[in-house]
């Protein structure tokens, strides 16, 4: 999707901000093109600007100025907050539960509205007062990553086969060593791989180094030695798929899934992102602090990487010990 066509100016110039200045991924600023043409699309239905037999999705955002947003009230912003929790379509919920966005995708479209008007007040000059500046998001109830046991973990290994074996161990060992995203694993170049690291190049095409332990050089020493056998149509790309191209991120999902199954483990429960909170755990657990995590990780903020630190807190553990009812069975005191 192009949003230089489908935008109007002043949020074309908000994007190309994000793009060029911020250095977000083009993903990124794809999500923020989406968020606020759902808001400026909802503001024209709330304000009568179209007809009521307008299809939501054919609403032409192409009119919207700087008077249409500098008009926009909290009151507004609140009313399209309804609008997602109650009357939004949600494809991804199952029958009878097909209206409202979860708190998660809804706090994440209130971002892209407070980033929108911050830009216009605070960079951009357009607007002198920010109508969204006190606006509360909604509360997104926090839950711990899911991640495999290392036994799991060494099940998952072994249970790496096929006609590609050597690539797809190599990934998986990555993701569980490194700690790598998906489009980290997908858009890594042969020359990124030197003796003891690799060269990440993560959000916002931040780069980083990452060091590499003997499981991962061994792994990916025999993954380079079949691929020197392979004619690349993509030279640089380290992991090929089967048409000799860069492997692409579906096919990567697809592979962990079958290796999943194939370990014993289940598929519905675990993915190719929570090898990374896999990572990220056994790391944690097994004395690495959490700047040092965070820096692995590629993480922005630390409060992203402290999540991992509520996974198995010995601290708490031997809080749970000291309790004096610890040890009281109603059986032994009788």
């Amino acid at each position: 999707m192009d949003y230089r066509s489908d935008s109007p100016q002043i949020l074309r110039d908000f994007l190309i901000y994000h793009e060029t200045i911020k250095g977000h991924s083009s993903a990124t600023v794809e999500e923020y093109f989406l968020d606020m043409r759902m808001f400026f699309r909802y503001l024209k239905v709330h304000r009568g600007l179209v007809p009521l037999e307008t299809s939501f999705d054919d609403i032409s955002i192409s009119d919207v100025d700087l008077d249409f947003v500098a008009s926009v009230s909290i009151a507004e912003v609140y009313a399209f907050l309804g609008y997602l929790s109650r009357d939004r379509e949600n494809p991804s919920r199952g029958r009878g539960k097909s209206r409202g966005l979860s708190a998660t995708t809804r706090a994440r479209k209130i971002a892209a509205i407070r980033s929108f008007y911050k830009y216009l007040t605070v960079k951009a000059k357009l607007i002198d007062t920010n109508p969204v500046q006190d606006l509360d998001s909604p509360k997104v109830p926090r839950s711990l990553p899911r991640y495999l046991s290392l036994e799991e973990s060494q099940r998952l290994l072994s249970a790496v086969g096929g006609k590609n074996r050597e690539r797809d161990y190599c990934i998986i060992c990555l993701f569980l060593n490194c700690g790598l995203r998906i489009s980290e694993i997908v858009g890594l170049d042969v020359f990124d791989i030197h003796t003891d690291h690799i060269r990440i190049v993560g959000k916002g095409s931040k780069e980083r180094i990452v060091y590499l332990n003997d499981a991962c050089v061994e792994a990916i020493n025999n993954y380079l030695n079949v691929r020197k056998g392979i004619a690349a149509v993509d030279k640089n790309a380290l992991f090929l798929s089967n048409r000799r191209t860069r492997i692409s991120r579906e096919s990567v999902h697809k592979m962990v899934k079958k290796t999943l199954l194939k370990a014993g483990l289940d598929s519905s429960k675990y993915s190719a992102h929570k090898l990374r909170h896999t990572a990220a755990t056994l790391m944690l657990k097994n004395g690495v602090d959490v700047r040092t995590l965070q820096e692995v990780l590629g993480h922005d903020h630390l409060n992203t990487t402290q999540i991992y630190t509520h996974v198995d807190n010995s601290e708490l553990r031997i809080a749970a010990a000291a309790n004096p009812l610890g040890k009281y069975s109603p059986k032994k005191n009788k």
